[in-house]
């Protein structure tokens, strides 16, 4: 018997259609719906992380004004911007260092340098007192960025070094302190530092300008955008054919200029070339740049977020002079209560953004 052609046989019985699901009753919640969205979520926490501190310091100028009415006046508010119009502009140049993932440890004695060469050059005009002090203090700043980025050093080290260099040339520059320089009162540089518009000092425009600019150039140039890439890893942006080593070369010379241009806006202020101003400065720019959300590690960051953090800084040392009954080492302590919460803040956020 032969057998049958494959177009012959026989097929198995097909098992019989299941029953379609029934329709979902109308109005009915969905399992999706009920779900929270991540990428709202993940925004959520990024802007509480950017822009919490604008929160926190609203706050702390409400309590402020209610317990003590001078806070809230015009005249101490002029105070106040003034006085933080200086660590702000160093703030600005940290702050981009920071995004790269690096550190400057040496703005606090490169500002006090160009404060002293400010007030050395001031007797010959207004471009001398401005130029010296950028041209040294930008150099400074762009020894440490071809070691950190051409050479691959520790930003820790090659800044910590810059740190000791910077003092060390502004102790030898002034006689161990001896020498003081003075700046004219009736120059057109002494107004850059004491002047008014509008009943605020000068100072105060000048470093609104640089955030200004600052904010402009993280979000709406290729180079911000850079920083940020770098920041979050080197090695991608290198794959990425990103300038990787110029870039670092770039903040850390703008962080070096920033810092020597408040030092020069300061000695025009106090029309005086003070040696022993900057002594921790480096930490209270830190300080205000974490503060403001900004990540130690590098990666993300904003400038308006370190320009509440300053205030924030600026705030309590003068509610801490309006209690009276505390003196201004409270700050400190105070300062490094903000910067635990903060950092610890960050991690939880940072950690709920992985898990979006």
């Amino acid at each position: 018997m032969n057998a049958p052609r494959p177009a012959e046989q026989t097929a198995a019985p097909a098992p019989a259609r299941a029953k379609a699901a029934p329709a979902p009753l109308a109005g009915a919640p969905s399992v999706r719906a009920g779900t929270e969205d991540p990428g709202r979520r993940e925004r959520l926490l990024g802007l509480v992380q950017r822009q919490g501190v604008l929160a926190v310091l609203l706050a702390v100028i409400l309590v402020a004004s209610l317990l003590y009415p001078s806070f809230a006046t015009l005249d101490n508010a002029r105070g106040v911007t003034v006085q933080a119009s200086f660590l702000a502009i160093v703030a600005l140049g940290m702050t981009l260092v920071i995004i790269t993932g690096g550190i400057d440890l040496s703005v606090g004695s490169v500002f006090a340098l160009g404060g002293v060469l400010a007030a050395w050059a001031s007797p010959w005009g207004l471009l001398p007192a401005l130029l010296v002090p950028l041209l040294v203090c930008g150099g400074i700043g762009l020894v440490n960025g071809l070691l950190i980025g051409r050479a691959g050093l520790a930003p820790f080290i090659v800044t910590l070094a810059t740190l000791l260099g910077a003092r060390g040339l502004l102790l030898a520059f002034t006689d161990e302190g001896a020498t003081t320089y003075l700046v004219p009162k009736d120059s057109a540089f002494s107004w850059l530092g004491g002047g008014t518009v509008w009943g605020f000092g000068v100072p105060l425009f000048l470093a609104l300008a640089l955030f200004g600019g600052g904010g402009l150039l993280l979000q709406r140039t290729p180079f911000g955008q850079g920083l940020f890439a770098v920041g979050g890893s080197s090695d991608a942006a290198t794959l990425m054919g990103l300038p990787v080593a110029r870039t670092k070369v770039l903040v850390y010379t703008l962080s070096g200029l920033l810092a020597g241009f408040a030092g020069a806006l300061n000695a025009a202020r106090l029309h005086s070339g003070v040696t022993i101003l900057g002594v921790g400065m480096e930490l209270d720019a830190i300080s205000a740049v974490v503060i403001g959300g900004t990540l130690l590690i590098g990666g993300a960051g904003s400038v308006s977020g370190t320009l509440w953090g300053v205030l924030l800084l600026a705030v309590i040392q003068n509610l801490i002079n309006q209690i009276g009954s505390l003196n201004s080492s409270y700050q400190s302590v105070v300062s490094g209560g903000f910067l635990v919460v903060v950092v610890v803040a960050q991690r939880y956020l940072a950690r709920g953004r992985r898990s979006t």
